[in-house]
């Protein structure tokens, strides 16, 4: 299956993703930079902020953990909360899962499903991921 996420609420796309992967389903996800995140753009910002500034917070030589910048993988990160990813039936399921950036040339010519339950219809509160990862530092 593969999913154009632009337009799409995070969580709703995300729930609706897990499901399918369990499922054993294979899922494709193209335009993460364009998944939505709805509140308040600062209430969106400073939510990821903290998440990747906990690293430091107790111990600055610490390393972990780790949490993305990239919009794909904040989706995969996302979806991955949603699995039983400790256990191997989650794993399994989580290795379905590929998460891009734009649509890549192996998928230009492929028919892309939106998931109407999904959609963001009217949100007057929101912002795209593509805009947090730019705030959080990443390059893609």
């Amino acid at each position: 299956m593969i999913i154009n996420g632009e337009g799409h609420i995070l969580g709703r796309l995300a729930s609706v993703v897990s499901q399918k992967l369990l499922e054993g389903e294979e899922v494709v996800v193209l335009n993460a930079e364009k998944i939505i995140i709805t509140g308040s753009k600062q209430w969106a910002y400073s939510k990821y902020k903290q998440r990747i500034d906990r690293a430091s917070i107790s111990n600055p030589r610490r390393m972990g953990p780790k949490y993305p910048r990239r919009p794909d993988d904040i989706f995969r990160r996302t979806v991955r909360g949603m699995l039983p990813y400790r256990k191997s039936r989650g794993r399994e399921a989580f290795k379905g899962l590929k998460a891009y950036v734009g649509v890549p040339r192996e998928f230009k010519d492929e028919e892309m499903v939106e998931i109407p339950e999904a959609r963001a219809g009217n949100i007057k509160k929101g912002m795209e991921l593509g805009e947090i990862s730019e705030l959080l530092g990443a390059k893609f």
